[in-house]
Order: C-alpha cells, then structure tokens, then sequence
C-alpha cells in the first residue's frame, strides 16, 4: 500500500517511516486502523508546509544579507565585476539562515524563489541608492563633475561613434544621437537605464540563488533509505 507524503506529496511505501524525498516522519498504519485512517506515533507533531514562508524571519534573513550584497554590487564597489555572484550567494545564504529557526529544515525550491526575490529586490534598490548617492557627493561635494563629463564624452565620441560608424548608421543620425548623449538629459537618461539593467539583473540572479539555495539544503538533509 502507498500513501502521500503530506508535505512534499510524493508517493511513500506504506511501511516507511521516512519520506524518500524530503525526510519527513510518516504516520504509522496498523491493521487496527480502518481503512484510510492513520495512527501517529507519538513522536509525530505538526510540521509547517515546506512551500510555505513565514515572513517575518525570512524578511530579517533578507535584509541582513541583502544590504551588503546591495554595497558590494554598486558602481562604485571596487568589487563589483562580482556583483551578480554576490548577491546570488547572498540569497542562498538568506535561505540557509532563514531555515535554522524552521521545523522542520526543509523547504521547496519554490519558496527558496520568493526569498531569493525578496533578498534581490532590497540588494539591487541598495545597490542604486549607493550608486546614486556616490554619484550626487562626487559631482556636487568633490567637485569632479568635469572628470566624469570627460570621462563619458571620450566614450561616446571614441568607442560608440566607432562602433556605430562600423555597423552602416549614417552621419547625420550618429550627430544626432551623439548631441543627445552628450546632453545633461542624455547622460542622466543612459545612466538612469544602466541602473535599471543592474536591478533588473541583480533580481534575475538571486532568485535563482534563492531557488538553488533551497535545492542543495534539501538535498544535504535527505536522508538515505
């Protein structure tokens, strides 16, 4: 006889006490019981379903992670080539310290998803905050405002006005779009989307830490049968 695990709803052997797919106990059947009750033993107790998520401590788990990870993703990081790992690492480490304080241990990939997605979402607005505001005190405080104008001027008219020349855009449509990049409106609107890509981004990646970070705790913690 088979029976479904009420948890992760695989099938179980009627004579198991474990679930083969995420451990967890199983209620005992004996002939005593009629057909289609169950007896549990009395190491049973209620479990919180696995694709559920208690908010409040996964929120604690999120914010604790995610604001490093957003600091170490900004523009201005000096590691920041590294930033889509980091904050994939630090949504797999939200689920890891979320799910010390559960019972049992376990939870499904998907809801590892929701807290990678909670963990990008406060990482990446981090990161844009840290970026802007670095931005506005160098500009406006340090004064290095002509070093950045330079900076982005020598990359329009050097390297995009090349690669647009190479790809057939006539001259009349490459001075246009170069008047507008080199325009206040034109550095803050490319800045603006850059940042949105970065967001963008650093969600896409920590879901999927979150969702891996949930499958490797499963699996460590499955027991062998």
């Amino acid at each position: 006889m088979e029976i479904t695990c009420i948890r992760c709803h695989q099938t179980v052997e009627a004579d198991n006490c474990y679930c083969p797919a995420c451990g967890l106990p199983q209620l005992q059947y004996t002939s005593e019981a009629t057909a289609g009750q169950a007896q549990p033993e009395p190491w049973s107790e209620p479990v919180q379903d696995a694709s559920e998520v208690d908010w409040k401590p996964a929120m604690r788990a999120a914010l604790m992670l995610a604001v490093p990870a957003g600091l170490l993703c900004s523009l201005f990081s000096p590691v920041n080539i590294l930033g889509l790992v980091w904050i994939a690492l630090a949504a797999a480490l939200a689920v890891v310290v979320y799910m010390r304080s559960q019972r049992p241990a376990w939870i499904t990939i998907g809801a590892g998803a929701r807290i990678g997605l909670v963990t990008g979402l406060l990482g990446s607005w981090m990161a844009a905050a840290a970026t802007g505001i670095t931005l506005f005190v160098m500009r406006f405080f340090l004064h290095q405002g002509k070093a950045f104008d330079d900076v982005w001027q020598s990359l329009i008219n050097d390297q995009i006005g090349k690669q647009w020349t190479t790809a057939g855009i006539d001259a009349q449509s490459i001075v246009v779009y170069k008047a507008w990049l080199l325009s206040p409106e034109g550095r803050a609107g490319s800045m603006l989307g850059f940042i949105l890509f970065l967001v963008a981004a650093l969600v896409l990646f920590a879901v999927g830490g979150g969702a891996l970070g949930a499958r490797l705790l499963a699996r460590s913690r499955r027991p062998e049968v």
